[in-house]
């Protein structure tokens, strides 16, 4: 019932009944497009611009007598009083010679909240009033599409992945470092965020992935700015991050630095069943912490009006653990057998350092471009498990896995634009080297000493080479018509080689990646667009590692080094309504996917990774976005779809099912300036199916305020997340002899809050991010 009513309580604004003016600036026979029309009642004051073809609107906050005024090519040539009861439909006639000369006028075409491009949905953030005072990691929360979570990460609806850029350049970060990075951003330097849910042939088609571009506001003001940001986060323990960025521009240099740091832990609990005839308890106590601590120095230089350089550095450093207290009961034939206590120690350390350098350069009578860019990327974990294990007879286990990991990706790549009049083209070539060595031990305490065993460790060795080429065009084929086409070839080499084990694996391929566009824009309030794209999905070095991390004596996941990657036919169809309503519908075809599978043979519990079934997924997301009354600017979503998995080699089961979940913001301005602002945000989702899995409902109610004080310098968010503890992760999992039962929390409720300083010209521009696709598998 408390769902029920909470939902019924936000969807509410849905049928406030507001006031509305809406008509068309008329002369004569004809129409007069981009006039400035103005309302005025008391203290308030609204504007707007009529589009091409004369027509305008508003929405009002109240009835009542309001002065109208419209303005063209400097001059008044409309005045009157008008009686606003309700939606009032009302054209300006103005008459021939009715002509005021006003001394100047500045007139601000404002943009739609949502656009619609050939390949890319755009959410103009700088038009949002709830965007104020917002992180880069709350501005992507609140972009359709787009979803946040602390534990899932970043998710695009309809997608396995997402990579991040700013810019059109690829943020080289991921997990932990790319949160504190993107909260390092503020919003208020965000001039959009362009979702592109069929990514073109220009970037990698590694993944069922998206791409989110974040752009940042331009302007050529020179001199310092920046802010300092510190938050503090409260679960059942007490976490802080901060982050401080320092921004430089002249005329020919751009500088930005950027320091982060985070020191976070969380109660967690998880519980693991398994029915059938082998049996399993499993319920786990734990203790998550994290600290990180890193830097990201980015310079452009104009060498002249044709050419400029740069280079991105990222050096990131963290250490993160989990205390974990874990009893396992066994059964068979739904008879007890045994219990396992275990007390275990998680402890990594990570130390990654990115470096990419790019020369960009413009030549001919067209200003085609040429941009060469090279990367390196390099992390080296430590990790190290020790853990004790006592069964039902008393008998103790002391065990050690030390780890030692090295991960190595190098990247050259050239870009060509050429506008060509007949098309816009993009060409390109790239190669990549990835190298990842592992040596990874299994430890038993004998007699005082920690002797290895040879069977359960190994050295692992891995090298894969990827070479792609693509070319793409995007034309104009009229007014209402455009039409974006792309091929990508790419050809991977792969070795891998375990040499405690012996098993060595060998794969070459090279596959072709086309992309689709067609996008019609029948006039200023209703664009549709479909496409279609082809994906790789390339497993993750983690995957492909053979070795196992055990928890127990019993329980370990590892890797499959004969995992082959899987294809994706994602296809499209786009609607976008006014720059308000945005429609969505998608099919998307995977074959031979993979994932992982729990199996569970006497007391044996193992995790690993197979290519083991086909999806079909059929899906539909609405997006509803607009400011009800001066105040009240508000959100909706609702996303549906439909999944049939067909499972092979494997005993998992074959399902469909459905899977429906609701997005519903509200952003209330408590003061005319805008300067208090309370919100009121409910993501929930309904029982779903997805794959083998069956879900039950989950949800998050966050509340929260906001302030601009100090004229808009400082800035103060109060956030509680979580507020009903319905975040929590349970549900059932199928398989064709048994059955598998998740009930996890990882402490979703907590406090939050921040302050953020800005000082300095806030005008001046960050430095540029460079494209690196490659580093998000290094996982």
């Amino acid at each position: 019932m408390l769902k029920i009513t909470l939902s019924i309580v936000l969807l509410m604004p849905l049928f406030v009944l507001s006031q509305s003016i809406s008509g068309t600036v008329k002369q004569s026979n004809s129409t007069i497009p981009y006039a400035e029309i103005i309302v005025r009642k008391d203290h308030y004051k609204q504007s707007a611009i009529s589009d091409a073809h004369g027509h305008f609107s508003f929405k009002l906050a109240e009835n009542g007598i309001y002065g109208i005024e419209c303005i063209h090519d400097g001059k008044t040539i409309y005045q009157a009083q008008i009686n606003v009861n309700g939606d009032l439909n009302y054209d300006l006639l103005v008459a021939e010679g009715n002509e005021k000369q006003i001394e100047g006028v500045t007139v601000t075409v404002t943009k739609k909240l949502i656009e619609r491009k050939a390949d890319r949905l755009i959410f103009n953030l700088s038009n949002s009033i709830a965007s104020q005072g917002m992180d880069g990691l709350q501005a992507l929360d609140i972009t359709p599409q787009i979803k946040v979570d602390e534990n899932a990460g970043i998710t695009m609806v309809g997608k396995s992945g997402v990579a991040v850029m700013v810019n059109e350049r690829m943020l080289n970060l991921s997990g932990p470092e790319l949160i504190n990075y993107l909260r390092s951003l503020r919003s208020e330097n965000i001039e959009k965020i362009e979702v592109i849910t069929a990514p073109p042939a220009k970037y990698e088609a590694q993944g069922n992935s998206g791409l989110i571009n974040i752009v940042l506001k331009k302007n050529q003001d020179l001199g310092w700015n920046g802010s300092l940001t510190s938050s503090l986060i409260q679960t059942t323990y007490t976490g802080i991050a901060n982050s401080a960025t320092v921004n430089y521009q002249n005329k020919k240099l751009r500088t930005s630095l950027k320091l982060r740091q985070n020191d976070t832990q969380k109660h967690s609990s998880e519980n693991y069943r398994i029915t059938g005839s082998d049996g399993l308890n499993s319920s786990d106590d734990r203790r998550d912490f994290g600290q990180g601590r890193g830097l990201n120095l980015s310079s452009d230089y104009e060498i002249n009006k044709e050419s400029s350089l740069g280079f991105v550095f990222d050096y990131g450093a963290g250490k993160s653990g989990m205390d974990i207290t874990n009893t396992s009961d066994y059964f068979q034939n739904q008879n007890y057998v045994n219990t396992l206590s275990t007390y275990a120690e998680h402890r990594d350390k990570n130390r990654q350092v990115t470096v990419s350098a790019y020369y960009d350069i413009k030549f001919g009578k067209r200003s085609n471009k040429l941009s060469i860019t090279g990367n390196y990327f390099s992390n080296m974990p430590t990790s190290n498990i020790d853990f004790t294990t006592v069964d039902q007879s008393s008998n103790s286990y002391v065990v050690r896995t030390p780890s030692e990991l090295n991960y190595k990706i190098y990247s050259g790549q050239a870009d060509f634009t050429l506008p060509f009049k007949f098309a816009k083209t993009e060409a390109g070539v790239k190669f990549t080297n990835f190298d990842n060595n592992s040596d990874l031990q299994y430890q038993n305490l004998n007699g005082g000493y920690y002797v290895t065993d040879p069977k359960k460790s190994d050295l692992f060795n891995y090298n894969e080479k990827n070479y792609a080429a693509y070319v793409g065009m995007e034309r104009k084929l009229n007014e209402k018509w455009t039409a974006k086409v792309g091929l990508r070839y790419e050809y991977s080499a792969i070795n891998g080689n375990s040499v405690s084990s012996g098993q060595r694996s060998e794969n070459s391929y090279g596959k072709f990646f086309p992309t689709a566009y067609l996008s019609y824009k029948a006039n200023e309030n209703n664009t549709l667009n479909i496409n279609y794209s082809k994906r790789i999905n390339r497993p993750g070095f983690r995957a492909l590692n053979p070795f196992r991390w055990y928890t127990n004596i019993n329980s370990y996941y590892s890797g499959n080094p004969a995992l082959n990657p899987s294809f994706n036919h994602n296809f499209e169809l786009s609607y976008l309504y006014k720059g308000k309503l945005s429609v969505s519908t998608y099919f998307q075809r995977e074959i031979n996917a993979f994932a992982q599978l729990v199996i569970l043979e006497g007391q044996n519990k193992t995790s690993n990774f197979y290519n083991f079934f086909n999806k079909n997924s059929t899906g539909v997301s609405l997006n509803y976005s607009d400011t009800l009354l001066s105040f009240w600017e508000t959100s909706y979503a609702v996303y549906f779809s439909h999944m049939k998995t067909q499972v092979f080699a494997t005993d998992a089961a074959s399902r469909k099912g459905n899977s429906t979940s609701f997005d519903i913001r509200n952003s209330f301005s408590l003061t005319k300036d805008k300067s208090v602002q309370l919100i009121m945000n409910y993501w929930f989702r309904l029982p779903s199916s997805i794959g083998n899995t069956y879900s039950y409902f989950v949800g998050n109610f966050t509340s929260g305020l906001k302030l601009n004080v100090m004229n808009k310098d400082l800035m103060i968010n109060v956030f509680v997340s979580d507020i009903f503890r319905q975040a929590k992760s349970h549900g059932e999992i199928y398989y064709v002899d048994s059955k598998h039962y998740f009930n996890n929390y990882y402490d979703g409720r907590s406090l939050s809050v921040s302050l953020t300083y800005n000082f300095g010209n806030r005008k001046a521009r960050e430095g540029r991010q460079l494209r690196f696709d490659e580093k998000n598998r290094a996982n």
